[in-house]
């Protein structure tokens, strides 16, 4: 107010030296003076009308941009984002130069003579509102322009701009012009979702905005003046005037010279959706990190910035991808080819637009593009992808081996030609192979799931839900319970070790008829083929999958026994059959909770749990959740104590009650959600002896030596354990397996529950999953062999009889037992811990 004062005493001076006769230009003066004087009272009450309603312009300093929910691995690979707005904020000196060159020439080339108002804009905006009534446009400064977006509407009322006019005034008194910038930057909206520079770049451009060049600036800044109807994708004509206007105005305003603008306006408008940037490819990990995060914070998760770090290790998720979609299209291939996805209307347009249209609509699946066919040849067909590369499939690119479907168990005749499946108008799947050649290929109907977790702390290092995400989002890693089969059984076999039994104990494999005295009817068991194998000792009734000896097994330990046991593995019992079912693995579980009762195994004999989330992030960097990780310690003085004074009955009552996965993150609610933790490690606790585990870990090596998992033994490993599962049909096949440094289950079925094929098990669709993934994750380890245990011992025993041997044997064998297990020379009346099975007369019908 001062200045202006200052301003009309100097008025009123040059009005009194005016010489008297010069009546004109005294009354042009005393108009100027009269006016401007009622400008500055009416300004004054306006001042006092509105400002006591002013927003506080300090908030600006704490300003909380809505940023997106971020995901990552756990070598800070970015793996998933989520929220309305996708903004990565820059610091002002990460702003390029030339971005702001542009913005200030479109926008606001006085930026830095100014105090948050242009006179000469809001005398624009005056006179446009004395000849229509309303303002049309602008005259707002880049001050003025933040002041609306964080404090305002877009309501062209008078009163809102004076708002943008007082609050700029403040804005330019509390911010420097760099922080200006920098809000402004990193505030405003492109379009497609873009909030920001940084955003911006990325989704027109696939690029940082530090990587873009002056033409794609001017292109950004041009979406300002209204993002829907001038960003480069929506309109390109008119993104291309815009930005032209903008270049021509920093070559006018010396910004630029006119070599660098000449070469600016030859380049074409050249932008797309680009998407989402994704450093790794791990949407089933992604998802269950956002559902977790929405269950912590509400929907103040997907615009509060937070970061989640995750367990899981990109090259292992990587690696399990590739290794599921391999698996799934060897099945396919062995089951043929079911024709055409669709078959599409003649095309109407040149160069087949009209197809390529209806070709974006299918996204890729597992690697695998849309095509439609345009022209089929004698051994060969020409096909059209959507961005409209046109390729051609010779007769050994996929077509001479796609027999067709007939059903699970049957193929019709290899093709002749290649007429005789596919026509013009077909939609299909192609696919580059190693040499990148396109193959003929399909959308596999089938689904796997891989489950991977570090059997030390529980930490998941790899996770795939099924074939595809965009294909379907149900998560069968987690949410998917299905039959495990005889996947199941080593869980049997460690409580029967615990129980007296022993790796020789002979038991009958032989038929056996359970009567249902509530229904009547007659359970009659059977193994896989039909055949039956007589008394054999329990290390080779596993690792041949033997049906009838796990449920004499189950039998004489007893049910109750066995439901008592399992619990300690993290499944629950309560879910569980309660009859002799329950050995062949009829309950149904989840690929996560196998992977993490096998841990057990691999570990030694601890229950670590498994966690997909080590923290969470606020937009500070401030951890607002760390996952407390129990880990296993053989060689701390705590774990050793407890070693020592490990019993099963001991045990069982210091474990928590049975979780479900989702259960378990839960359970974290009720540590603080604070970035301080405890120095104190937490143990996993142990929950089997160390001894048993050696025991039973040397009779699951031998399903890979000798047994339905020997395809494993490719991996040339004698560090690798576990067992094949196959259910009736068979409809689900199933591979757990594990070094000490890695566990890892697999399972592939059918999401109807449909059968699979008589040829197909878990040796033969599940294990080689398996198999191509654990050859990423173990490579270069060394081998990890466990020592033997004390109270283990090894005895020469007879083969036939589980029995010691005698001295000169020539068949005699080396076999594990414990210590208090042990066979004497000659079998005990009574008891015998090596034998506990009598061959009952009924069971041999």
């Amino acid at each position: 107010m001062l200045a202006k004062r200052s301003t009309i005493a100097n008025l009123l001076i040059l009005i009194e030296k005016m010489p008297p006769k010069n009546t004109f230009l005294r009354t042009v003066f005393w108009l100027l003076l009269s006016g401007l004087s009622a400008a500055l009272v009416a300004s004054g009450g306006m001042y006092l009308y509105l400002s006591p309603n002013l927003p506080d312009v300090e908030s600006l300093k704490q300003i909380r941009l809505q940023s997106p929910l971020r995901v990552y691995s756990s070598d800070n690979q970015l793996i998933g984002e989520f929220g309305e707005q996708r903004r990565n904020p820059l610091a002002y000196e990460e702003i390029p130069p030339l971005f702001i060159k542009a913005l200030l020439a479109a926008e606001d080339a006085e930026f830095y003579d100014h105090h948050g108002v242009s006179i000469k804009g809001l005398l624009r905006a005056g006179s446009q509102i004395l000849k229509t009534g309303q303002i049309q446009s602008g005259g707002s400064t880049i001050t003025m322009q933040l002041a609306r977006d964080f404090f305002l509407t877009r309501r062209q009322v008078f009163t809102r701009k004076f708002n943008e006019i007082l609050l700029s005034f403040q804005i330019e008194r509390e911010l420097t012009k760099e922080e200006i910038l920098a809000l402004f930057t990193n505030k405003m909206f492109f379009g497609n979702h873009a909030y920001g520079l940084q955003a911006a770049a990325q989704i027109y451009y696939g690029k940082d905005a530090k990587d873009l060049n002056v033409a794609q600036h001017a292109a950004i800044v041009g979406s300002l003046k209204a993002p829907s109807a001038y960003n480069p994708i929506a309109n390109p004509s008119r993104a291309l005037i815009r930005r032209d206007w903008i270049l021509a105005r920093m070559l006018e305003l010396g910004f630029i010279d006119r070599a660098t603008h000449d070469e600016a306006v030859k380049e074409p408008i050249e932008t797309s959706y680009h998407g989402l940037a994704l450093d790794l490819y791990a949407p089933y990990v992604a998802e269950v990190a956002r559902q977790e995060a929405v269950n912590r914070f509400g929907q103040a998760a997907y615009n509060d910035g937070y970061k989640i770090f995750t367990t899981v290790d990109s090259k292992l998720q990587s690696g399990a991808q590739t290794a599921v979609i391999n698996g799934l299209m060897d099945y396919d291939r062995r089951h043929g080819y079911r024709g055409p996805e669709q078959r599409l209307e003649p095309s109407k347009e040149p160069g087949f637009r009209d197809w390529q249209d209806k070709l974006r609509h299918y996204p890729a699946l597992g690697g695998m593009q849309a095509a439609v066919v345009t022209e089929v040849q004698e051994k060969s067909v020409k096909a059209i992808l959507a961005n409209g590369t046109l390729l051609e499939l010779g007769w050994e690119q996929g077509l001479s081996s796609a027999r067709p479907y007939i059903n699970e168990d049957s193929r019709g005749p290899a093709p002749t030609k290649a007429a005789d499946f596919l026509h013009a108008g077909d939609l299909i799947r192609v696919r580059k192979d190693q040499e990148d050649r396109w193959q003929l290929t399909q959308t596999p109907a089938v689904q796997a799931t891989l489950v991977a977790m570090d059997p030390q702390d529980g930490g998941i290092r790899a996770l795939i839900g099924g074939f595809d995400f965009r294909q379907s989002h149900f998560n069968r890693a987690v949410q998917g319970t299905r039959q495990p089969g005889s996947s199941f059984k080593p869980f049997l076999y460690a409580i029967a070790l615990e129980n007296g039994f022993t790796p020789a104990s002979i038991i009958n494999d032989a038929p056996i008829v359970i009567e249902n005295t509530a229904t009547g009817v007659a359970w009659r068991p059977e193994n896989d083929g039909g055949t039956f194998s007589g008394p054999m000792r329990l290390r080779q009734a596993l690792y041949r999958s033997r049906n009838l000896v796990s449920i004499r097994l189950l039998r004489t330990l007893g049910i109750q026994t066995a439901l008592d046991g399992m619990g300690r593995f993290g499944f629950d019992p309560a879910k569980f059959p309660r009859d002799l079912t329950l050995a062949l693995g009829t309950h149904a579980l989840t690929p996560l909770q196998m992977a993490t009762g096998y841990s057990t195994f691999a570990n030694g004999g601890y229950k670590v749990d498994a966690h997909l989330i080590t923290r969470i992030e606020n937009d500070q960097g401030d951890v607002v959740y760390q996952h407390k990780t129990k880990r296993v310690c053989r060689e701390c003085e705590r774990a050793d104590v407890a070693r020592k004074a490990y019993t099963p009955a001991a045990a069982e009552p210091s474990l928590p009650a049975y979780t479900s996965f989702e259960d378990s993150l839960a359970l974290t609610e009720e540590q603080p959600v604070s970035p301080a933790t405890s120095a104190e490690q937490d143990y996993a606790p142990r929950i089997v002896d160390e001894r048993v585990v050696y025991i039973l870990d040397s009779m699951l090596k031998d399903v890979i030596n000798r047994g339905t998992g020997r395809n494993a033994r490719q991996l040339e490993r004698s560090d690798i354990a576990g067992k094949t599962g196959t259910t009736n049909g068979p409809r689900d096949t199933w591979f757990a397996g594990y070094s000490p440094d890695m566990v890892t289950v697999t399972w592939v079925g059918f999401d109807q529950n449909t059968l699979l094929g008589k040829r197909e098990f878990g040796g033969s669709a599940a294990l080689p999953i398996w198999v191509e993934f654990m050859r990423k994750a173990l490579a270069g380890k060394p081998m990890n062999l466990p020592p033997q245990p004390d109270g283990v011992v090894t005895v020469r025993i007879d083969p036939e009889t589980g029995h010691r041997a005698a001295p000169g044997d020539p068949d005699a064998i080396f076999e594990l037992f414990l210590a208090e297990d042990a066979p004497s020379s000659a079998p005990a009346s009574g008891f015998d811990a090596s034998n506990r099975e009598e061959v009952l007369p009924e069971e041999l019908f």
